[in-house]
């Protein structure tokens, strides 16, 4: 039986793209959606053998993605397909449960070996990617503490996309109060007055694309 893959990524074009790539190789994609919320729903309802999620999606981005999948749907393996490679990055998908880890500018020959190595029960890194995290193993470097919960990095993602306090809390199921409990205290968290300081940190962060 052909592995069951979720395909998650907002750029039509691109998933079309990785879409042929992947029937091609002979697996079969049973979901295609454009952002983190709706793979979540849609791995809790299929239960897919593997989700290959983008990292930067609208709503919800992949590594929150990839949390909520694990959560939602435990059988199905996780692979993060972003152009992004620096160290912190990486390191944060691994501990989010990530099981695959393709960079964009390699994922024509390593997105298929991926997913038949996550299947496996293996972790998947793109060459590229292997040695950054030999290097910061080598050095016992650790990510540095994250100031944010889960949901104020939820809350910093929508803000930055550009969602009003009302459109946070109707998307994130709770109150404008507390939508707004959260924006104020993630701002204190992170020493920043306007909402450009913080579009600028959700950058920095890979939670949106410049």
């Amino acid at each position: 039986m052909a592995i069951q893959i979720l395909l998650a990524e907002d750029e039509v074009i691109v998933r079309e793209g990785v879409k042929v790539l992947l029937e091609h190789a002979g697996f079969r994609v049973i979901a295609e959606v454009s952002d983190g919320r709706e793979a979540v729903a849609q791995a809790k309802t299929l239960h897919p053998d593997v989700a290959v999620l983008d990292l930067a999606m609208p709503n919800m981005n992949g590594l929150s993605a990839a949390r909520g999948i694990g959560r939602a749907s435990p059988t199905t393996r996780t692979i993060l397909l972003t152009s992004r490679k620096e160290e912190q990055q990486v390191l944060e998908a691994l501990l989010a449960g990530i099981k695959g880890y393709v960079l964009k500018s390699q994922a024509t020959a390593d997105l298929i070996q991926a997913i038949e190595e996550v299947v496996k029960g293996h972790t998947y890194l793109s060459p590229g990617i292997s040695q950054v995290v030999v290097e910061a193993y080598a050095g016992k470097r650790q990510i540095p503490e994250d100031p944010l919960t889960l949901r104020e990095k939820q809350v910093l993602q929508l803000i930055a996309e550009g969602k009003t306090t009302k459109e946070v809390a109707h998307l994130l199921g709770v109150s404008v109060k507390t939508a707004e409990f959260h924006r104020t205290r993630l701002m204190a968290k992170l020493d920043v007055h306007e909402s450009a300081s913080l579009v600028r940190y959700a950058i920095r962060r890979g939670l949106i694309q410049p």
